[in-house]
C-alpha cells in the first residue's frame, strides 16, 4: 500500500485502511523514536514534527524516519506546509491549511480542540480530526482536559476521521471510545 511518494487516494473516514493508531514525534520522544516506531502496531500513522529541528536536520530526521515507517507499513505525514510534503514525499499534511486547493491530493490532518477550530477544518475539507486533549497531557500543562460530553459533541461536528490525541494509551482509549472515533495517539504511550 505505501510507497516512497504521497498517497494518491483520500481516504474513507470509514475505510479500515486508514491508521487506528498513530504516533507524534518532537523533542520528547527523540532519543527513543525508532524503538517508539517498531513498537507501533504494523500500518499505524506518524505524524512528523520535529519542529526543534534546523531545516536540513529535521529533512535527514525525516528521511530517517520515513524509511523505517516504509519497512513497517506506517503512513508518514508531516506537520509543515503541502509544498514541503510533497517535496519530502510524505504520505500526506498536517496543519491547518485555508483551502483544500492548497493541499491538492494529499491527506489532510488537523489538531482541534474546540467548535471554531473543528469548522475552520471541515471548511478546509480536512481528512483527520485529532481531538484534544481527551486526558491531561504534558503537551498542554494546565488545560483542562474535555470532559465525556465535550468530546462526543466535538467528535460529532468532525467532518472526518477523529483521532483522540491528549494523554492518550490503548487502555484509556477503549474507556472513551465511541462510534464517531476511528483511533487514537499519542507521543508518549511508545516510548
Amino acid at each position: 500500500m505505501l510507497r516512497d511518494q504521497p498517497c494518491s487516494l483520500l481516504p474513507n473516514p470509514k475505510n479500515s485502511a486508514l491508521p487506528r493508531i498513530w504516533l507524534f514525534t518532537d523533542e520528547r520522544n527523540e532519543a527513543v523514536l525508532e524503538q517508539a516506531i517498531l513498537r507501533l502496531p504494523r500500518g499505524s500513522g506518524i505524524i512528523f514534527r520535529h519542529y526543534h529541528l534546523p531545516e536540513p536536520l529535521r529533512r535527514a530526521r525525516f528521511a530517517t524516519v520515513k524509511k523505517l515507517a516504509r519497512q513497517r507499513g506506517h503512513m508518514l505525514l508531516l506537520a509543515g506546509s503541502p509544498a514541503l510534503a510533497r517535496r519530502w514525499r510524505a504520505d500526506g499534511v498536517h496543519g491547518r491549511m485555508a483551502r483544500r486547493a492548497d493541499i491538492g491530493g494529499l491527506l489532510h490532518s488537523v489538531p482541534v480542540h474546540d467548535a471554531r477550530e473543528i469548522q475552520q477544518a471541515n471548511r478546509s475539507g480536512a481528512d483527520i480530526f485529532f481531538l484534544s486533549p481527551i486526558f491531561a497531557t504534558r503537551s498542554h500543562p494546565g488545560q483542562r482536559p474535555l470532559n465525556l460530553v465535550q468530546t462526543r459533541r466535538l467528535a460529532a461536528l468532525c467532518k472526518g476521521a477523529v483521532i483522540y490525541l491528549g494523554g492518550m494509551n490503548r487502555q484509556r482509549y477503549r474507556r472513551r471510545r465511541n462510534p464517531m472515533t476511528h483511533g487514537w495517539a499519542a507521543i508518549d504511550a511508545f516510548c
